[in-house]
Formats: structure tokens, C-alpha cells, sequence
């Protein structure tokens, strides 16, 4: 699965789009990786994801997202905003979106989830995006959550990328520590005030396998029409 994988993925790495974005993560998150990006509400978690994506996307990258966030119509709508048109690669089939329906028990919800994950590395996926799990994870046990993140690792070990949001407040912090140790990189962003500005954040808490040295932490501003916008610290802070 792996070498067929590597045969026909582009690239080795995961991009933004943005080479100022890339470089503070250590180049990009490499392919092959599982990765967590962590957040409370309004941080900018669905914007850095929706930019990682559309950076796969136009790295000729197969994309399987599932959202419990958006519809279909709704995430191809906040995309353009942010000057990201998916529509053609909709229609061409490289991206795949799957609006999620929280009905069942969490811990089925989180079965279920996985095994969709599975057929979709099966029909040649090269990077699945969760945005978010919290709704599945909410009232799940520690070991049901666990065993998830374990089991899609063994996916990332066969060769796909999965990259998973959850909510800050949706994982107690014991548990964040053993599912960010199986994870390959973790960025956690937050809301900042610096001086009468609110400005995110990104911590770029580790990116395992990073082809240059990582950045701590990003500040920035959603821009509609750009998307992510680096603001200088110092800038910021004036």
C-alpha cells in the first residue's frame, strides 16, 4: 500500500499554499503523518485546515473530508471566502466531502468514522481531513478515544496523511498528553489580546520528521478574500 502510495503522491509534504506559513512549520507536515490540531472556538482551527487542504489539493494530492461542521454547500461557500475554490477539484473527484450526523452512541460514532477512513485510504485517498472530532469524543471513553487515534496511526504507517480537530475543551488534559504522543504533529492555536488588538496564535508544538527547524509561534489574522495573514510580533504588539 505504502510504495503504490508513494508512487503516484507528488510530494512529500503537506502545504498551506503559503511558503511563510510552511517555513514556521518546519517545511510543512510531512505526508504520511497523523496530525492534531487543537483549539478553542473561533481560533482559526477550520481556516488552517481548509488551507492545509486546499494546499494538498493543489499539490495534486486525493482528499476525503469529513465535516461535522459545515454541508457541503456551506464548507464550499466559507472556502471561497477565504479565496479557495474547490469546486473543480469536487467535480474532478480529487475531493470528496462527508457532512457527519452525530446519531449514534459516541463510541459507534467513532467506529463507524474509522471504518469510513478505512474505505476511503481503500479507494486511493491520500489525505483525510476530520474538522471536528469533538462531536464524536464529547462523551466518549478515554480508551474509545485513544483506540481511535491508535488505529488511524496504523493508517498513517500504511502510507496516508490524516490530519483530526478537536476542541481544547473536549479532551481533559491527561488524555490530550497520550493522544498528542501519538500523534506526528501538534499545533495548538488560541486568541490572543496583544495591546487593543485580538489577534490567533499557533503553536507549533512539534512536527515529528519536520525537514527544517520548526517556529514556536505564529500570529495571525483571517482576511477575507486571503485567508491567513502572518502578522510580525511586533507589529502585533503596537
Amino acid at each position: 500500500m505504502s510504495s503504490e502510495r508513494e508512487a503516484t503522491v507528488p510530494s512529500k509534504v503537506i502545504s498551506t499554499g503559503s511558503r511563510e506559513i510552511d517555513d514556521k512549520m518546519g517545511g510543512g507536515v510531512p505526508h504520511g503523518s497523523m496530525t492534531l490540531i487543537e483549539g478553542d472556538s473561533n481560533s482559526g482551527k477550520s481556516v488552517l485546515t481548509q488551507q492545509m487542504s486546499w494546499g494538498s489539493l493543489h499539490d495534486g494530492f486525493r482528499l476525503s473530508f469529513f465535516t461535522t461542521e459545515n454541508t457541503v454547500k456551506s464548507l464550499v461557500k466559507q472556502m471561497n471566502s477565504l479565496n479557495i475554490d474547490i469546486v473543480d477539484y469536487l467535480l474532478l473527484g480529487r475531493l470528496r466531502l462527508f457532512p457527519m450526523e452525530i446519531s449514534q452512541s459516541r463510541a459507534e460514532t467513532l467506529n463507524v468514522l474509522l471504518q469510513a477512513l478505512k474505505t476511503e485510504g481503500a479507494r486511493g485517498s491520500d489525505m483525510i481531513v476530520v474538522d471536528a472530532l469533538t462531536p464524536c469524543i464529547t462523551s466518549s471513553p478515554p480508551e474509545a478515544v485513544l483506540t481511535f487515534f491508535e488505529k488511524c496511526k496504523r493508517l498513517c504507517s500504511a502510507g496516508m496523511t490524516i490530519v483530526i480537530v478537536v476542541h481544547s475543551h473536549a479532551v481533559d488534559k491527561e488524555l490530550l498528553v497520550r493522544v498528542t504522543s501519538l500523534c506526528d504533529a501538534h499545533l495548538r492555536l488560541r486568541t490572543e489580546e496583544v495591546g487593543e488588538r485580538l489577534v490567533k496564535a499557533m503553536e507549533v508544538a512539534k512536527v515529528r520528521g519536520a525537514s527544517k527547524r520548526t517556529g514556536n509561534i505564529i500570529s495571525f489574522e483571517v482576511e477575507p478574500g486571503f485567508g491567513m495573514r502572518i502578522i510580525p510580533i511586533n507589529k502585533a504588539q503596537g
